[in-house]
């Protein structure tokens, strides 16, 4: 598989909402999109039972009327995939963002092996990297990502870094002390992200970008910004549960609230 899921809750795309303006919804601008996917064996996050279920899936055949997905490895998350109605499709294409909405999924047999049949989308949302939503990481349980950083003297530093916000395209932190190396382009290895009752993140981050905050009381911060290379797919799926789950729970006080 050449793309990862991406890490995200499915993004709001009603007609109004500030995605509407990436939505495709030529048919032929649509299958173009979704025989990428099939072309790159791009890995596609299927969402349904309003978030609370998710497998792991790939096009295996993309044609006028209809799609073909394989099925995942969970016969029990295949049973349940098969009796909702809605799925949200998420998946990455050339590090684009691709979304789509599609019905009910029967199973079929594809080719001697199970699958499952869907009919076309009715619009495809395309978003460019650069568009991920980015969730700020909850002030009560504060996200810290370990960082070995290299010394000039030749060794290593195991830097605990905090984490202010994450997506599926990295993460947002505060500088290392002054004197340590760190800038744009400089790829660290076995970084490690603990999400809080979902689990831990291993991975590799390339700085982005450096620079500095006003905050209130004229103070100022020193911030990084942080993508992550070549996420692996259990990997991304852990962002994808983490980012879902604290959403929910935002969403669930403030409707407690109100």
């Amino acid at each position: 598989m050449t793309d990862t899921p991406v890490p995200a809750e499915p993004l709001p795309v009603s007609a109004g909402s500030e995605y509407d303006k990436y939505m495709l919804r030529s048919a032929a601008e649509m299958r173009m999109v979704l025989r990428g996917l099939l072309g790159r064996h791009a890995q596609i996050t299927v969402f349904f039972n309003d978030g609370q279920d998710m497998l792991l899936s790939m096009l295996v055949e993309v044609a006028d009327r209809h799609l073909v997905f394989d099925t995942g490895a969970d016969e029990e998350i295949n049973r349940r995939a098969t009796t909702a109605e809605r799925h949200y499709c998420v998946a990455l294409l050339d590090k684009v963002r691709i979304q789509f909405l599609l019905g009910a999924f029967a199973r079929i047999d594809h080719a001697g092996r199970p699958a499952f049949l869907s009919a076309l989308p009715q619009e495809v949302l395309r978003l460019q990297r650069r568009e991920f939503y980015r969730l700020a990481a909850p002030i009560a349980r504060p996200l810290k990502c370990r960082m070995p950083l290299p010394l000039p003297d030749g060794g290593t530093l195991s830097h605990e870094a905090t984490v202010f916000d994450i997506s599926g395209g990295g993460i947002g932190i505060a500088l290392p002390p002054a004197g340590i190396p760190f800038a744009p382009g400089q790829e660290i290895p076995d970084c490690r992200i603990e999400l809080p009752e979902v689990g831990i993140v291993t991975c590799t981050l390339r700085v982005c970008n450096v620079h500095e905050l006003a905050l209130r009381g004229g103070l100022r911060a020193q911030r990084a910004g942080c993508e992550f290379v070549r996420l692996p797919g259990p990997m991304a799926t852990l962002v994808q549960r983490y980012i879902i789950k604290v959403e929910r729970e935002r969403k669930a006080r403030e409707a407690g609230l109100n």
